[in-house]
């Protein structure tokens, strides 16, 4: 079991890497003028890329991270645990969300400013810590 603990950290490890970054990528989306096509489309590529890349390391992640819950399924009673996984289910619906607003940026229809993604990064980081102290101190 520890081999599949350090693989699921491993790969929600790298998923984060792709959630922390995705958003930086939106603001310089949102702070490309009108005119600049090719910086545009290259910001788009890096994005698109960069989605697909970090949805194959969410699939091992969630998947690891479920076998891990089954072979410890008597533990569902802790409430720590509860709350990680609505953060979990959190964390997915980020990660769609982003798709979501890449196809906004696509299809020319942003109408947030790059301090809103500003803000929208720190999301996916305080997700983060919150899981992650969760899952060490466990405080209920």
């Amino acid at each position: 079991m520890l081999w599949i603990k350090a693989f699921h950290i491993v790969f929600v490890a790298s998923w984060f890497a792709g959630l922390f970054y995705m958003p930086r990528i939106f603001v310089n989306l949102a702070m490309v003028p009108q005119e600049s096509h090719a910086e545009r489309e290259r910001l788009l590529l890096m994005a698109h890329k960069l989605y697909r890349f970090m949805s194959l390391l969410m699939i091992p992640a969630l998947g690891l991270g479920l076998w891990l819950w089954l072979d410890n399924f008597g533990g569902f009673n802790r409430g720590w645990l509860h709350l990680k996984l609505a953060l979990v289910v959190g964390v997915i619906g980020y990660h769609h969300f982003c798709k979501s607003i890449l196809r906004n940026f696509e299809l020319l229809a942003n109408r947030r400013s790059h301090r809103w993604f500003r803000i929208f990064n720190e999301m996916s980081v305080l997700l983060f810590a919150a899981i992650v102290i969760l899952v060490v101190v466990k405080p209920f």
